[in-house]
């Protein structure tokens, strides 16, 4: 298969493909930092609580 022939038959098949729009991106976009941004929280909280948990001890 010549580089040529690889790269027609790709150009075919992202023709294919049914993007998303700007909108559904920016909203897929925020739900992910959102989601991130709140199990950073969660995991510094447990965090938090583990490390008190463990001085206790030590």
């Amino acid at each position: 298969m010549s580089i040529m022939s690889y790269l027609k038959e790709t150009k075919g098949e992202l023709s294919h493909v049914n993007w998303p729009s700007r909108r559904q991106s920016v909203i897929f976009s925020l739900v992910v930092i959102i989601i991130s941004v709140l199990m950073a929280f969660f995991l510094g909280l447990f965090d938090l609580i583990f490390s008190k948990i463990l001085n206790l001890f030590i």
